[in-house]
């Protein structure tokens, strides 16, 4: 069998891949040498900007089954009919860290979800917790900012992440969760996924509904204490990729159940938590899980550059019967991530075909830019209206309107009767057994014993008092018994 000719960008064949060529034996190089110089710009431009946030994942297709009718909701295609099938792609990733961070930290975990629908790409972009640390995207660069590498020692410091946290007392409850037993995921097929923000259902009759995505792992739930994780990271810092990898490899096929929270939009407004603070749960007793179906995955991607790297998810990525809540996290988001990716990887970044539409065709009057594939024949016109059968507006909107009113300016959330940043992070507490909560304190005191300042130290222990005293007490001992060590 003969072996298929090495050629160079162009498509002329390579002579020789071993040798450059120079001026003689043993002489200097000679620029005329075309494939020297392509192979050697071409790998000097192998990389492209990392993402600033969840840089490090990995990624598997696979599908999503409705497994129940939720046509009484909302009324996306791909949600229509109990047994339909859509193909999916999902991207794990830890959030702080670069992308030659390791796995196995104590750090949230993205679960960014592409569902490839008849009607379009539908983008769901959450974690593997159901809150987060701030409720207002104005705060999101500075957060990113004090949970990064320090621009002086260049490493995380344990004075800017808890500095930051002492003056947004909205992170209790997401530090809660993030310090306690789920704070280390064992890997990427052993965690909960959530929407975590708060989206909205409509459904046939234009009826709104507000929903949160729970996405239940079947493989249970298991987590590593630090020092499991400490151990695990000396000996493979890619741990989730290699299981993630080898667990599809071997046809173990991770799957999910997805339950959905569902509140009438009438209900939002009395609701005794704000329903779209992103700092927050809705309790199940008050809006109960309902089943939807399940993602599978079952088959690993062929690149992880151009697969997984280059996969670009926004939430802005709405279909028909689904679309966007008051949610200030979300609002702020929905600009946030196509900017990034149009940064990162250009403003045609959607025809990547990881990103393209798989189950439709994309139909639209953007031209040009770098990269351009779909730009048109000469029938085609780049602008709308128009008298050539170019594609129209359809009139439908995609989802129900959102009722606004008042004066325009910067304004704190409003006020619900349960609304504090400390009672949620309270009740979490209160649910834990004895021994996770020695686990919780102790976590959480290794990092605050850390800082340099007492008025850092005190304002966090105030914000673990006043979600439970008892709560506030134990690390407070714990810290100070550290510190006098």
């Amino acid at each position: 069998m003969s072996k298929r000719v090495l050629t160079t960008e162009s498509g002329a064949p390579v002579a020789d891949n071993q040798n450059s060529a120079t001026a003689g034996v043993g002489g200097p190089l000679l620029l005329q040498d075309q494939h020297l110089l392509e192979k050697l710009a071409r790998f000097n431009r192998e990389r492209i900007p990392e993402r600033v946030v969840h840089a490090r994942g990995s990624g598997a297709y696979g599908y999503f089954e409705v497994t129940d009718d939720v046509t009484a909701y909302t009324k996306a295609n791909f949600l229509g009919e109990v047994g339909k099938k859509t193909e999916t792609f999902i991207r794990f990733s830890t959030v702080a860290d670069s992308l030659g961070g390791a796995d196995a930290v104590r750090d949230p975990r993205g679960f960014a979800l592409k569902f490839y629908t008849e009607e379009g790409n539908y983008d769901l972009v959450g974690n593997n917790t159901p809150v987060f640390f701030i409720k207002d995207p104005i705060k999101f660069p500075d957060f990113i900012h004090s949970q990064k590498r320090d621009p002086f020692t260049g490493k995380q410091e344990a004075d800017n992440v808890w500095d930051f946290w002492a003056h947004a007392p909205e992170a209790t409850h997401q530090i809660t969760w993030l310090m306690g037993d789920r704070g280390i995921p064992a890997s990427y097929r052993h965690m909960n996924g959530y929407g975590s923000h708060t989206y909205q259902w409509t459904n046939e009759a234009g009826e709104a509904f507000f929903v949160k995505y729970h996405f239940k792992t079947n493989q249970g739930i298991r987590s590593l204490s630090a020092e499991q994780a400490a151990e695990l990271v000396g000996k493979d810092a890619n741990s989730h990729q290699t299981d993630l990898l080898q667990a599809i490899e071997r046809g173990v096929n991770p799957s999910w159940t997805l339950y959905v929270q569902v509140m009438p939009a009438a209900e939002a407004a009395d609701y005794r938590f704000n329903p779209f603070d992103l700092t927050k749960v809705w309790p199940h007793s008050d809006y109960p899980l309902q089943r939807v179906g399940r993602l599978v995955l079952d088959r690993n991607p062929e690149n992880v550059f151009a697969e997984v790297e280059q996969a670009a998810f926004s939430p802005n990525n709405f279909v028909p019967g689904i679309g966007p809540s008051p949610d200030k996290m979300l609002q702020g988001r929905l600009f946030a991530y196509a900017d990034a990716h149009r940064y990162r990887l250009g403003v045609n970044h959607t025809l990547l075909p990881v990103n393209a539409p798989k189950a439709t065709t994309a139909q639209n009057y953007g031209r040009d830019g770098a990269m351009a594939l779909r730009n048109g024949s000469r029938h085609d016109k780049n602008y709308e209206p128009n008298s050539y059968q170019g594609p129209a507006q359809t009139d439908a909107a995609l989802s129900a309107p959102l009722a606004i009113h008042g004066w325009t300016g910067t304004h704190e959330a409003p006020a619900h009767t349960k609304d504090d940043d400390f009672f949620q992070a309270g009740e979490l507490y209160r649910l834990m057994s004895e021994d996770e909560k020695k686990r919780l304190i102790a976590n959480i005191a290794g990092g605050l014993s850390q800082v340099s300042r007492e008025d850092v130290i005190e304002k966090n222990l105030a914000h673990f008092a006043a979600a439970d005293p008892e709560y506030g007490k134990r690390v407070a001992e714990a810290v100070e018994a550290l510190r006098e060590d």
